[in-house]
């Protein structure tokens, strides 16, 4: 083989290396990505029925039961346009309550019961995930547009 071939072989053979290397790498990345939905999203149909993905709001008051002699917690989260229930079982983290932000991991069930493996809480008063805090940016303004078509007898 003549030096320029070698040279050839040699070019080819790391460029195939660096791309099999970025597909790789890729592959990685797409099976830890983990989308975050809110409940109107989820029940639009929107939130993947096959993957984990982050489900977001406000945990609804009054909807917080806890299974006698275990660890399993079901509760609902809200956008205040739509509700989702959520089944855990696990501790939830102390800052977890009725009427407070929640983030949840999970994918949801055959029965259409969201089934987290982590809930997370937010940490203080003024904190909520900027994920959910858009969420009920926009349904708040949605909300608010359509009180004021309804006051006007649009």
């Amino acid at each position: 083989m003549t030096p320029r071939r070698r040279r050839l072989a040699l070019v080819l053979a790391i460029l195939a290396g660096v791309a099999i290397a970025g597909g790789l790498t890729l592959r990685a990345l797409r099976a830890n990505v983990m989308f975050f939905f809110d409940p109107s999203q989820v029940v639009a149909g929107e939130a993947p029925l096959d993957q984990r993905f982050r489900l977001g709001g406000m945990v609804e008051k009054g909807s917080v039961h806890r299974a006698p002699g275990s660890m399993e917690v079901s509760f609902v989260v809200t956008d205040f346009r739509h509700e989702l229930p959520v089944r855990y079982n696990g501790v939830l983290p102390d800052l977890f309550r009725e009427g407070q932000g929640v983030v949840a991991h999970g994918r949801i069930g055959s029965n259409g019961i969201f089934v987290a493996d982590e809930v997370l809480a937010k940490h203080d008063e003024k904190y909520m995930p900027p994920e959910v805090a858009r969420a009920l940016k926009k349904e708040a303004a949605t909300a608010a547009g359509a009180a004021g078509a309804a006051r006007t007898g649009s």
